[in-house]
């Protein structure tokens, strides 16, 4: 029996397969050389990059949680510079799509790490975090409105040639698909969701938060549901190729987000677990399009029956 096509093709770029690591999840990529076969998945979105290096947060700033895992790290990165002179030449011969995370807390930060970037050959597509708060509105997150969000768009769409994959946020709750209108709208390429919810966990001994910062992002198949409902509604509302995230530890997880709309997945938390997990999981994708009857992945994207 032939293998089924599991490739997808975003602007340009085409994907060998459908998993994908998260950002956050798998530091720059080429660390977790020796504990998985990098090439083997779709390709790595790499840890959130600014436009300077970032210390990010005191700890604590991890803590595990049922079903799922708090996080409060502050977006520490080496930044995009640093990123491409010394990251950069380690992924020159692996086989995989690279995606560069990039945050700002401006509109014109977004402009600039997207053309910084654009100069970079090995990078084949940008992704962008805006579940970060916009310093000139008072600390808004840009996720959550639809006007910002679409700024920030526009001003990566015109610094960059590379595909454009827009993380949303789910703190827009239900006006996540007016969200993913906007982006369209002025450009985006994909979008790729849902971000981390926000959590606390308690140290009722201490009477103190486990997060130094008392509040972190949860992750983990504790959002699975959540994430697995935003994905399929923003699928029937924009025409651009969405990206699910949220809770997926296995092949039958990647395989849920796929029907409700997903062309692809990306995987995260389970990475701290396993960081071979993403390469299994694409097997396991591989045997169920084979047992569907379908001769790619893609004809079983959004086909979640309803009666």
């Amino acid at each position: 029996m032939r293998s089924p096509d599991l490739s997808f093709e975003l602007a340009g770029v085409t994907f060998k397969n459908p998993v994908l690591t998260a950002s956050g999840c798998f530091g720059y990529g080429a660390e977790q050389d020796g504990l998985c076969d990098i090439s083997r998945l779709g390709g790595i979105c790499t840890k959130g990059l600014s436009l300077a290096p970032r210390p990010g947060n005191p700890p604590p700033r991890i803590r595990e949680t049922v079903a799922g895992m708090l996080n409060s790290i502050g977006l520490e990165n080496i930044g995009i510079d640093a990123f491409i002179e010394e990251k950069v030449p380690l992924l020159t011969g692996v086989d995989t799509v690279v995606v560069a995370n990039l945050f700002g807390v401006a509109v014109e930060d977004y402009a600039r790490l997207c053309a910084r970037a654009d100069d970079c050959g090995r990078i084949d597509a940008v992704e962008l975090n805006i579940s970060c708060p916009n310093v000139h509105e008072g600390g808004v997150e840009f996720g959550v409105d639809p006007v910002m969000a679409a700024k920030v768009t526009a001003a990566a769409r015109r610094s960059t040639s590379k595909p454009v994959i827009v993380k949303l946020s789910p703190n827009a709750g239900d006006r996540i698909v007016s969200v993913a209108r906007a982006v369209e709208e002025e450009g985006a390429d994909a979008v790729s969701l849902i971000n981390t919810i926000s959590g606390m966990a308690v140290d009722v001994r201490s009477r103190r938060p486990w997060i130094a910062k008392t509040y972190g992002g949860l992750s983990g198949p504790a959002i699975r549901p959540i994430a697995l409902r935003m994905v399929h509604l923003v699928a029937g509302s924009v025409k651009m190729p969405l990206i699910g995230i949220g809770g997926i530890s296995t092949w039958e997880d990647a395989a849920a987000f796929v029907l409700a709309g997903a062309s692809a997945v990306q995987v995260g938390t389970a990475c701290f677990v396993d960081p071979s997990a993403p390469e299994r999981m694409a097997s396991g994708l591989a045997e169920w399009v084979a047992e569907q009857g379908a001769s790619s992945v893609s004809e079983l994207v959004g086909a979640l029956r309803s009666e």
